[in-house]
């Protein structure tokens, strides 16, 4: 075998080889865009809903927006006095 069917050789093999890898990663991002789809369109995809904490309701009471702001406003004379 001479050197010149050598280079022909590696050179189909490499290109061979190149054109496997990328026939198999373009069949897996098709693969994975339809997985994702399905995921999406049977709605798996949503978290399963946790009861809310208290941090997370919304709208404070008035009575302890109240109880707040005179605190605040105590500790505020109290500070300036001394």
């Amino acid at each position: 075998m001479t050197i010149i069917e050598m280079l022909e050789q590696s050179t189909i093999l490499t290109v061979l080889g190149m054109t496997v890898v990328f026939v198999f990663l373009w069949i897996m991002i098709i693969c994975v865009n339809l997985v994702s789809k399905a995921i999406r369109k049977l709605g798996l995809d949503k978290d399963v809903q946790q009861p809310p904490s208290p941090a997370a309701q919304t709208g404070t009471p008035p009575q302890v927006t109240a109880a707040i702001s005179a605190a605040v406003n105590e500790y505020r004379k109290n500070e300036k006095n001394q």
